[in-house]
């Protein structure tokens, strides 16, 4: 494991020193790129990347009421994410029948995978880690090169492409880029495997993407399928589950990219330092669409 670093005490919209953005950081201290709009070239991108003639799996979970924004979703996936490359969505539900029909792309295939409901919606965010971690074992090792594991309350706004590839990557969350570590909500209880101590941390990560190459999300997956296995037969339950276990895996297994708000936002408003907004959370309320 690599040793966490207890220097990154900073802001996302700390100053810069690199080409392309001065207002924002764009290198982690472990030397990690962080995305953002004026930090790549989508052109050059895709002349490396499309002549190794990638796959990409995306992973959707849309169980219960939550399958109402699938048409929405894929819909803007098909407008703006990994567009000139081969996907394979893989949509996890307990309703195919509901699955809306999508037009797809050239070299774009969806696929149901049908699941068990729930009546509990933190049992059915608990579950995603072993459902991925499965199916990446069983189906995906060899059908796929990279994989993004996206939630499905989400729309897509703006291009996503090239840039967001590596061996892992994480998204900085919206709610925390601007903000010290210690106000992190990390899980603060050491009887949970989540367990982060106050002044320690990088970033905070959002739940809602994870991605990288399909063997190292294996690892993040089965590792944090593990933690989440130890506290449930300890009888603790992390503060925002799945969350929680996959920041503190990033605390010791360093991401190798990092996608700026950008890549996930909520609303469509701009900023000064989010100038454009790529992927975004919908509003919902969630007494409607949660079975608890």
């Amino acid at each position: 494991m690599l040793a966490h670093s207890r220097n990154c005490d900073m802001p996302l919209y700390s100053p810069s020193f690199l080409e392309g953005r001065k207002d924002v950081v764009t290198v982690t201290p472990w030397l990690a790129p962080v995305v953002w709009e004026g930090t790549f070239d989508k052109d050059l991108l895709d002349t490396i990347y499309k002549p190794k003639n990638i796959t990409v799996a995306m992973t959707v979970f849309a169980v219960g009421k939550y399958v109402q924004f699938l048409k929405d979703f894929l819909e803007s996936a098909e407008s703006y994410f990994m567009l000139g490359y081969r996907v394979h969505y893989y949509v996890f539900t307990d309703q195919p029948e509901a699955v809306p029909m999508v037009t797809l792309g050239s070299d774009r295939r969806l696929t149901k995978v049908k699941i068990p409901g729930s009546n509990r919606w933190q049992e059915i965010t608990l579950g995603r880690m072993e459902r991925i971690e499965n199916f990446i074992e069983t189906q995906l090792i060899n059908q796929a090169d990279y994989i993004f594991c996206l939630d499905v309350d989400t729309k897509f706004y703006g291009h996503w492409g090239a840039e967001t590839l590596s061996r892992t990557v994480a998204a900085v969350h919206f709610g925390f880029f601007t903000r010290s570590r210690d106000a992190f909500t990390y899980e603060r209880r050491p009887e949970s495997q989540a367990y982060i101590p106050y002044g320690e941390g990088d970033y905070y990560y959002g739940g809602a993407m994870i991605a990288g190459l399909v063997e190292e999300v294996y690892k993040v997956t089965k590792t944090c399928r593990m933690w989440l296995e130890i506290d449930k037969v300890n009888s603790i339950e992390a503060v925002w589950q799945e969350e929680s276990h996959l920041n503190k895996y990033f605390l010791y297994n360093k991401p190798t990219k990092l996608l700026s708000p950008e890549y996930l936002w909520h609303g469509t408003y701009h900023t000064d330092v989010v100038k454009i907004v790529r992927f975004t959370q919908v509003w919902k309320d969630v007494s409607k669409v949660r079975p608890n």
